[in-house]
Formats: C-alpha cells, structure tokens, sequence
C-alpha cells in the first residue's frame, strides 16, 4: 500500500510520502472502520496495484459526508482500474446510505496535480464543492515581532485548560464549511492524535473574562520530514472567537507560533486554508509570510438511492 501511495504522491506532485508503519497506525485510529467492507485492493498478477477506501461523517448540514481516498499506480493508468475502484467504492457508499437516511453526499478532496483523478470524477458527475490551498513560509528567520493586543495574555498549556482550549476552538468554528459539532469522544480522541503538541501551541486568554480568545496549534510531522530530509513544522488549528476578531489577534498569535517552530529547530512552515473563508484568511497568511504553493479542492456528488 506504501508504494502504490508513494508512487501517486511523486507522479502527481503531492508532497508526500507514507511508510508502512504510518499506515499502521492510522488504520489503527480509525473508528467506524470495517476492514472487510470500507477498502478493497485491486491486484494485476498477484501485484498489487491500486485500492480504495470509505470512511463517512455528519458535516454541517447534517449530511452524510462519504469519503473516499483512493489510488492507482501511475504505470498501471488508463486501464479501468480507476474507474473500477470508484464504481465499487460508490456502490458501498449507496448501500451505507440506505441504512442511515437523510441527505448523503460521495466526497472527494483532490489535490492540483491530480488531473487524470479529477477528470474521472467529472465525468462521473462529480462537480466542485470548495476550494482550498496550501501555502507555505519558506524561511523562518525573518519572524515579524507582532505584539499581543492589549488585554490578552499567552499562557503555558495545562492539563486542566485543555477541555477549554478544545470547546474555545469548536465554538469559534461554528459555521465554517465541513465543520461538525464534536460528538462524544472527540475531546479524548483529539488527545491522542499525532498532532497534538501542545508545548508548541500559542493559547491567548481575555484577561477580564478568564476565556480563551484565540489558538493557533502548530505541530511538527517527524515522520515526513525524516522521510523527505526537511524540516518544516505545519502552522494549523488556528481560531479567534467571535468577540475578540478583526484585532490583530490571530497575526499575533501566528507570528508565536512561527517562533515556537523555529526555535524547534524548523527552517518552513505550511498551512492549509479554505479559499472561500468568509474571513479573508489567506490575505492574513499572506500579511505573515505564506504563499500559495498549491491550489486543491473537494468535489461532490449526490448519492443516488
């Protein structure tokens, strides 16, 4: 599986590379995952040479969101395989639906060097949903000196603040696309997650009201930048609430992040942004030192009962 992902990942410029033991322990994490119904493996002579997964969420709507992730080794293309993979993955996803009822969509991120997998899809009737970019600070040693608004404070993460950091965030993403309300057990399943580092986090606290205003959440992937012999720390997770915006609390926060991720020994860092924020965010990235490096976007389609 590593190596049909990797081959992918160089052919259509992804930035990415797996290793087994990644795989494992994502495979490991999934909840609400049947192995022997959500993937099935495409195989040419014992070869294994593609495969394709479901996974499936309550978006903001309240629909059925049906994920799929899927690839094709680039030296075994133009021959059905891909459209094989999809005509199975979207007959599992109209079984589930039955069962569950209610609005399902099939969803697909894919990202700018995927042409032959977008093109699939659009002839399939897959049609574009939303936008997103990757952006990138190439260096870390031009970090702008961006002081905290008056009446907020950075404090160090503490267990005990971590329910709060967590229902802060939540709270200051309602009505944001694809963003759900938590359901039981995310709070403890977010603890566990490889992304969570909280001795680089940047937490701002309203002074007067003892709540927490804003966060931005870096992280640093070992794994990948072992793997791609780089050292990029990844700005993400990044919230203001509603009554502390448009006070320069997020660049603030941003710019402490960059710091932390430096003064971890990092050289660059990325983002990922929603082109259609009703918030402008990629101007304020832009303000920090990100560039868009690649354009991505999520394609949908009604599943058909």
């Amino acid at each position: 599986m590593a190596d049909v992902a990797n081959a992918v990942f160089l052919a259509d410029k992804m930035g990415w590379i797996r290793t087994p033991e990644h795989i494992r322990r994502d495979y490991a994490r999934f909840t609400d995952f049947d192995p022997l119904g959500d993937i099935v493996m495409a195989e040419l002579d014992s070869q294994l040479v593609g495969y394709v997964r479901t996974s499936h969420w309550t978006d903001e709507n309240g629909w059925l969101a049906q994920a799929q992730v899927g690839f094709v080794h680039p030296a075994f293309r133009r021959r059905g395989i891909g459209t094989e993979l999809l005509r199975w993955v979207e007959t599992r996803q109209r079984e589930f639906a039955r069962d569950q009822g209610g609005v399902s969509v099939h969803h697909v991120f894919v990202t700018e060097g995927e042409v032959g997998r977008v093109a699939m899809l659009r002839r399939a009737g897959y049609v574009p949903a939303r936008h997103f970019m990757l952006m990138e600070r190439p260096a870390l040693d031009d970090i702008p000196d961006v002081p905290l608004p008056e009446g907020f404070e950075v404090r160090p993460v503490h267990s005990d603040h971590l329910r709060r950091i967590f229902d802060a965030h939540m709270e200051a993403l309602q009505g944001h696309w694809g963003v759900a309300p938590p359901k039981p057990g995310d709070f403890e399943r977010w603890t566990t997650l490889p992304t969570f580092q909280p001795h680089l986090w940047q937490v701002a606290w309203h002074i007067e009201s003892g709540r927490v205003a804003g966060q931005v959440k870096p992280f640093i992937n070992e794994e990948q930048n072992t793997t791609q012999n780089r050292r990029r720390g990844e700005t993400e997770f990044i919230s203001v609430g509603a009554p502390w915006r448009r006070r320069g609390l997020a660049r603030a926060l941003i710019a402490r992040a960059l710091h932390a991720q430096r003064d971890a020994g990092m050289n660059e860092s990325v983002l990922g942004v929603d082109a259609d924020n009703a918030h402008d965010a990629a101007r304020l990235y832009e303000s920090c030192g990100f560039c868009v490096v690649q354009r991505n976007m999520v394609l949908r389609k009604p599943v058909d009962r």
